[in-house]
This record gives C-alpha cells, structure tokens and sequence, in this order.
C-alpha cells in the first residue's frame, strides 16, 4: 500500500512532470473520501496558477467510428512535433462490476508507450451521459504538469457531449460514411456543437464514400446558422490506418485556437465555462448532501412505497423530502 502523499509532496512531484505521481494525484481528486477530498480541493487551488496553457481538445463519435484508432495516430502526430499529449479517456463503466469495459490503454498501445504521452482510462461511474466527474480537475493537473495538448475522448453520441463542449476549446466529431442516413443518424445539436467534422475510414473501398459524406454535411452545415464565433466548421476526412488528413486536423484546430485568441472568445469561452463549473458543483454537492440526510434516508423508502404504489404523487413526494432535509438542516 502507497504511503499518503503530502499536498507538498503532490504539487511539487506534478509540477516536475512525475506522472506517478500525476496518477495518484488523479485517483485522489476521484476518491469519495472526505479527507481525499479536502487535499484534492487544496491541491488544485495551489496548482492553479500553472494550469491554462494547453489546448483543450474533446473528441467524440458514434461506436465503431474508430477513435481510439484516430486519437493515436493523432497523438503521434503531436508528438513527431515533440509536444506533450494527454488523453482522458472516459471509459463506460460496467452496471455490474462498475469497472471500465473498453480499457483504452490496451486500444492505444503505441501512443501509451510513448513518452511525450500520457493516457488515463477514467470509469465514467454514475455521473451522467458518461462524462467522469472529475474530468475539469483532471485536465488543471495535466496542464500543471506540463501537457501541451489535453484530448477528452468521450462515450458515443449523447448527453456526454454537451458536457465535454462546456471543459473544451475544441470540439471535434469524427463520422462514418456508408453507414445509412448518416445526417439523421445524429442529433442536430451535435452537428452544431461540433467546431470540426471529420469523415473517419476514408480509405480503400470506402473512400468514394467518405467523399459523398463530406458533400452530405457540407451541404448540412449550410442550413445551419453560424455560432457567436462566426467560425465555419469544416469538414475533412481521414484515414487513421494510412495516416491520411490528420495533420490537416491538426492544422485546422491550430487554426482555430490562433484566430479565437486573436478575437477574445477563447478566453470568454473558458470564462464562461468556469461559471458553468460552479453551477454543476453547486447542483452536485446539493444532491450529495440530501441523499445523504441522515432524515431523508429515514423517509425515504417509505415514501418510494407510497409513490410505487400510486398513493402518492411524486412532486408530493420530493416536496416532503425536501422539507425533512430543510428541517434537519
């Protein structure tokens, strides 16, 4: 068993660019443990002034698009630049064992060994669409500890998204082509969100296609309006495996970051989503403490049996909880 790290210890050990230490620093921010909890609080307040230099990059798709595949030919392309990578990767967690099902180190071999690289598969847990909770945490430690480039690569095509959009400068949905009707098969919203859209498996057979797809959302994307950074999304394709179009994403999202400094919105964006944050942490630490309401727990199977069994209405139900919460307070 790991002897407990001092906050001392912890900060001066990410700052140096010790990624055990890194990994232990992360698995504190995820414990549920008060005391974990305070430190880990402690601990990025103190590393704060070392976070906000990388580029924030979130990558998303549907299943069998080939992430994993695209984000290590990705990092390695970064890295070729001898820049420093770090992937979140949120692994869906299994409902029985609550373990990570895909384990993405094993899908990103090369990159994992690679020492400008760093990759930490993160149980997604309970928190909602799949997005681990501690994911903003986790990318102010990485950049303290010297990641240039931070990629969150998130669980298919949801609700995560929109939580990924609220902790990133980028947004980059990859898409398969010849997989039917491929504009329906995704919400409206995701297409909007997305500040790039890339056609992934653009090669051999299927390459003709990947053309069609990337005309079909070009055409898309005309009917949509433009976002409040007036930035037109482009649409590429690539190919993972023959290393095709992935420096071009590269550039493209190079692009970006330059023109969105230039302009101001990147720092309006990460402004606003600093606000966000304290918004999900207040919800958060609200529902904590009223599950955890040593007289909402008394209450509480008795009046699930009420609401089960139709005696009771469920707004009915919350209003007295929440009134055994206040009382209790």
């Amino acid at each position: 068993m790991h002897k407990r790290l001092s906050l001392d210890e912890y900060r001066d050990g990410i700052l140096a660019g010790n990624r055990v230490i890194l990994s232990r620093a992360i698995t504190l921010i995820e414990s549920h443990l008060p005391q974990d909890k305070t430190l880990a609080q402690n601990l990025v307040e103190q590393l704060l002034p070392n976070t906000g230099n990388s580029i924030r990059i979130g990558i998303t798709g549907v299943p069998g698009v080939g992430k994993s595949t695209f984000i290590e030919a990705f990092g390695k392309s970064i890295t070729a630049e001898n820049r420093k990578i770090a992937v979140l990767a949120i692994d869906p967690t299994s409902q029985i064992t609550k373990g990570s099902i895909m384990g993405d180190k094993t899908r990103m071999e090369e990159l994992a060994h690679n020492p400008l690289a760093y990759i930490r598969p993160t149980p997604a847990g309970d928190s909602l669409g799949g997005v681990a909770n501690k994911t903003r945490e986790t990318i102010l430690l990485c950049e303290a500890a010297g990641f240039e480039i931070i990629i969150v690569e998130t669980v298919g095509v949801g609700q995560s998204e929109t939580l990924v959009k609220s902790m990133v400068d980028f947004f980059l949905l990859l898409m398969l082509a010849g997989a039917g009707d491929e504009l329906q098969g995704i919400k409206r919203g995701i297409i909007e969100m997305a500040d790039a859209i890339a056609i992934t498996k653009a090669d051999g057979n299927n390459l003709q296609a990947s053309k069609n797809a990337r005309l079909e959302y070009l055409h898309a994307l005309h009917l949509y309006p433009s976002g409040i950074n007036n930035w037109q999304t482009p649409v590429m394709t690539c190919s993972a495996i023959n290393n095709k179009g992935i420096n071009e994403i590269w550039e493209t999202i190079q692009s970006y970051i330059k023109k969105m400094k230039l302009s101001g919105f990147l720092e309006q964006n990460r402004q606003q989503q600093n606000i966000e944050w304290l918004y999900t942490f207040i919800r958060q630490t609200l529902e904590n403490d009223f599950f955890n309401n040593s007289v909402v727990i008394e209450k509480f199977a008795g009046i699930k049996e009420k609401i089960s069994s139709g005696k009771m209405l469920p707004i009915h139900g919350a209003k007295e909880l929440l009134k055994y919460a206040k009382s209790a307070d």
